[in-house]
């Protein structure tokens, strides 16, 4: 048996059996059984990814059974094994089987473990079924099933109004994309006759040039497959229009954060792109819409991270800014950069997540900065963590060094292949960003200094003063015990007068040990994940075999730029690293000033650009209104009326008119009888 079989299918055993097994057992033997089962496959997948690296490993079909026989459609579910595939493997079962491991301590005291166990595995063999895929059908297959286990585990806590909202908001705007999605598989499809993605991109090159009817217009055939494709990708990697559903999957239990935005849906969508590089390269103007939305994603997402109060949503905005990285490095044709990127983010971006849980976890899940400082010293090793993942997105390295953290090496090499790619879109791109990453270091820092440095400012707030007061125990409205809370001892007491100003007598406590193994883990690749394998992504193009479209020119000239275009990460690292330090330790009073000074810029960015504000007034509200018409028109006025209860209005007056003829004499029953059965003789006979 080949072992992509155990890696794709040994989740989904996992799953089921957690699942159905639910309280019946103890939560320990869900745990155990998903845990185990995404170990195993995460121990599965390196050496195949290290195959690959070291040359030893082929690519490989491996047929699983026969799928669709329907007249000329006809296609097996089969798992392909490449390095693109490879790649997705190390990071989407490392990443999911420390999820897990992590789940151990911070859902401790969640009742409903094992249907949350079950739902992190179920999303887990959906992804891996996306990755494996070796026909578009199985790709959507496996697109879709991320989005329902990503349903399913953003509202989680389905009893808060705000976790069902998210969930139906990431539900809906990924059905959004997934019709572009769907539309360009259809396309395609009509097109090249054929659903399996090695005969697709066999022929995509020999389409450059062709011209199809769209819409009443000629235009570009692969232009059009590739637009329509991408907006599937906008979905469901968030890129700016289609984004808004991500900090809101934020309602989650922290670990889904995690699992979500560092290693697995997210980073579908850049999959994608990059899996069918052979079609996007045939179709300049999608490309050149990849471009630019990666490049704009990029700053929007980082202007509104430097606004955010919320630890996990500052992570968020920053999640989405990453993508646009990705997004615009496969725009200008550096699919081998775009997912490194997607690589090394993989690490430091859980390793973010995680370690922002931690915190949560320490400060009785308080997620508002504003209510942190000083902690750098109470929860000592989430701190050196959360300083790794921070050093990794912040791209700090010296490019004559040969030295730096992960997002170093793939951020800069992102800069350099736009800004060497010489277009113009291309130089957009490299300035956006050159200026978020600017905007990335200010809000990173800025997260690390209201946590982790300062005079603590734990008292003010509530869930602080709750737990102090109260205890763990008590929880209310404000305070789920269930929802952002994990692991605690089971009391604080009442503080003593002595206690230090500002803590009101809270003792923060670090993670336990099955919270604090992963990040150990995951820091060892946000520190080394860059170093070791930047020369195999970036240069080696033997490597990517024909999983990718290798733009071997672009690469050398990504090395022949000026090494001011080199070190712009690492000068505007210092340069929001130096803004953040005066604003948040040197003189505190600056942010208030600056927001007040900037007055509706500052709002406007607070605001996310009034995205959700602007979608709620064209789309939500209009459909509401349409529904109520539909319901008070339709339903009410017309079904209804004429329907059951027209029925019923017709049966009773016909009762009302029947018992007129009601005399009661058996006499008059008779001679009705006598004249019906008359009547029915005459009419059969003449």
């Amino acid at each position: 048996m080949h072992s992509i079989l155990i890696i794709v299918f040994l989740p989904l055993i996992a799953a089921i059996v957690a699942g159905f097994t639910n309280k019946s057992a103890p939560s320990v033997f869900a745990k155990a059984i998903t845990t185990g089962a995404l170990f195993i496959g995460a121990a599965l997948s390196w050496p195949i990814f290290l195959g690959f690296v070291g040359g030893t490993y082929e690519p490989t079909v491996v047929p699983v059974l026969k799928w669709v026989q329907s007249g000329m459609l006809t296609f097996d579910w089969a798992l392909r094994v490449d390095t693109l595939t490879a790649i997705m493997l190390v990071v989407i079962n490392t990443v999911s089987a420390l999820v897990h491991l992590y789940s151990w301590g911070y859902m401790d005291e969640d009742p409903d473990q094992p249907r949350f166990f079950a739902y992190l595995s179920l999303f887990t063999f959906a992804m891996l079924m996306l990755v494996t895929a070796d026909n578009l059908v199985q790709m959507f297959f496996g697109w879709e099933g991320v989005g329902l286990a990503s349903y399913l585990l953003i509202g989680f806590w389905f009893r808060k109004p705000s976790a069902g909202a998210a969930a139906i908001k990431a539900f809906v705007v990924n059905r959004v994309g997934d019709l572009g999605f769907m539309l360009g598989i259809f396309g395609t499809y009509l097109v090249f006759d054929t659903v399996s993605i090695s005969e697709i991109l066999a022929a995509a090159p020999g389409m450059s040039g062709a011209t199809i009817g769209f819409l009443g217009y000629t235009v570009q055939t692969m232009d059009v497959l590739c637009i329509l494709l991408f907006i599937g990708a906008m979905g469901k990697s968030a890129q700016l229009g289609l984004h808004t559903w991500l900090p809101d999957a934020m309602e989650g239990p922290t670990p889904v954060s995690a699992l979500i935005h560092a290693a697995t849906m997210v980073t579908a969508g850049v999959f994608m792109v990059c899996r069918l590089s052979p079609m996007f390269e045939a179709a300049p103007v999608a490309l050149g819409m990849v471009t630019f939305v990666g490049a704009a994603t990029c700053i929007f997402a980082a202007t509104v991270g430097t606004t955010q109060w919320d630890i996990k949503r500052v992570i968020a905005y920053s999640t989405c800014s990453q993508l646009g990285y990705m997004f615009f490095a496969a725009g200008v044709g550096a699919y081998g950069a775009a997912m490194f990127h997607l690589f090394t983010h993989a690490f430091f971006k859980a390793l973010l997540f995680l370690g922002a849980g931690s915190v949560i976890h320490a400060m009785h899940h308080e997620q508002d900065m504003r209510y942190y400082g000083a902690l750098r010293k109470h929860i000592p090793l989430t701190f050196w963590a959360m300083m790794a993942g921070t050093l990794a997105i912040t791209g700090v390295g010296i490019y004559h060094l040969g030295a730096g953290f992960a997002g170093f090496w793939s951020k800069d090499a992102i800069l350099e292949v736009a800004y060497g790619r010489g277009t113009e879109l291309g130089n957009f791109a490299f300035w956006m960003g050159t200026f978020a990453a600017l905007l990335t270091s200010f809000y990173s820092w800025r997260l690390m200094f209201l946590t982790f440095w300062g005079k603590p400012r734990w008292a003010e707030s509530e869930h602080i003063q709750h737990a102090v007061h109260h205890g763990h125990d008590a929880s209310d409205e404000h305070n789920p015990a269930s929802q952002e809370d994990a692991g605690h001892d089971a009391h604080h007491p009442v503080p003593s007068k002595d206690y230090e100003a500002g803590t009101a007598g809270y003792h923060p406590h670090e993670s336990p040990l099955t919270m604090l193994i992963p990040l150990v883990i995951l820091s060892v690749g946000a520190v080394l994940a860059g170093q070791v394998f930047a020369p195999t992504f970036l240069d080696d193009a033997a490597f990517w075999g024909s999983s990718i479209f290798y733009n071997e020119p672009l690469i050398h000239a990504m090395h022949g730029v000026p090494y001011l275009v080199k070190y712009a990460a690492f000068i505007v690292m210092l340069l929001g690293l130096l803004v953040a330090w005066y604003a948040y330790i040197k003189d505190t009073s600056v942010p208030a000033k600056a927001a007040e000074q900037l007055g509706p810029v500052y709002r406007f960015l607070y605001n996310k650009w009034y995205f959700d504000e602007l979608y709620h007034y064209l789309f939500v509200v209009p459909a509401f209104w349409l529904g109520r018409q539909f319901w008070k028109l339709g339903d009410v006025g017309t079904i209804d009326r004429f329907g059951p209860n027209g029925v019923a209005w017709v049966v009773e007056k016909g009762a009302v008119g029947a018992k007129r003829f009601q005399t009661g004499y058996l006499y008059s029953y008779a001679l009705v009888m006598l004249l019906g059965l008359v009547a029915a003789i005459t009419w059969v006979l003449f």
